[in-house]
């Protein structure tokens, strides 16, 4: 027994340390979130904390960067475009991925891995390599500043993220379910809807929930192939940041986190839900 006692001793060690790797991470990452929210609350039209804030004097403190920016014009539209860019493209980039894992997951023909592997080039390959070459291809197709051509490149960048989820997902079904379902009479349609569908669920959802936040949050290709009509929240934050730097973009940055969070919460629900179908 003796003899166990510096090993137990060192793992509760290594957990602790590791406990604390983990925490700092975390509050390192968290660190900016926390220092923008506060700003964007300024009364000031610039980025400080000044002696009253730190007061926490209620007149330090105003929203009116967030009224300008739920109520304007320009990023209202800027909304709606992100929003009807992101979704559009999810459900291609969420279909288009769902059958690429199920292809690529069920069937053994030679070369499989390296069609896997053309396939996820669009996360590999630098975002600006993929906008410069969509530039002159849109050039000759007609679909420069167009929402139709926006949405099909973030449509492609964002299918290797939804087959890499569902094909995670496929990899755990239990082959036996699928030849239990054909003994007992099912087609195959029918086992694939009531089987290997609804298992397969919580890969798809984490896959189009990655899609849209990849859709979301992408701004190179929209600066390259997007224009006027069709600015989008990263574009406009983009246009802020450039021109004056107004406390606005804070108030888009925090909206933003807290979007990521609650879908964060979201997938993590989800996923609970289909784990356990029964409660």
């Amino acid at each position: 027994m003796q003899d166990h006692g510096p090993t137990t001793t060192g793992t509760k060690v290594a957990w602790y340390a590791y406990k604390t790797f983990c925490i700092l991470i975390f509050a390192f990452l968290i660190m900016p979130i926390l220092a923008v929210v506060p700003l964007s609350f300024s009364a000031l039209p610039f980025f400080a904390y000044t002696p009253e804030m730190l007061r926490l004097e209620p007149s330090a403190f105003s929203t009116q960067w967030y009224k300008q920016v739920l109520f304007g014009t320009e990023w209202r539209a800027a909304f709606f475009n992100t929003m009807e860019i992101g979704l559009w493209s999810t459900v291609m980039a969420t279909a288009i991925g769902t059958l690429a894992a199920l292809g690529l997951e069920k069937s053994t023909f030679r070369g499989r891995e390296v069609l896997s592997a053309i396939f996820l080039l669009p996360i590999f390959a630098p975002t600006i390599v993929l906008a410069t070459g969509l530039y002159f291809l849109y050039a000759e197709l007609g679909l420069l500043n167009t929402k139709l051509g926006i949405i099909l490149a973030h449509a492609t960048i964002s299918a290797p993220f939804v087959m890499l989820s569902v094909r995670a997902s496929l990899s755990m079904i239990d082959s036996r379910l699928m030849r239990a379902a054909a003994n007992l009479g099912a087609g195959p349609v029918f086992a694939f809807r009531s089987v290997t569908l609804p298992l397969a669920m919580p890969g798809i959802i984490g896959g189009a929930i990655l899609a849209f936040a990849t859709s979301f949050d992408e701004l190179v290709i929209v600066l390259f192939v997007g224009g006027v009509e069709t600015t989008t929240i990263p574009r406009q934050m983009w246009t802020g940041v450039r021109e004056d730097l107004s406390p606005r973009v804070l108030a888009v940055s925090s909206l933003m986190a807290a979007l990521a969070i609650g879908t964060l919460i979201l997938t993590q629900l989800l996923r609970r839900s289909a784990r356990l179908p029964g409660k």
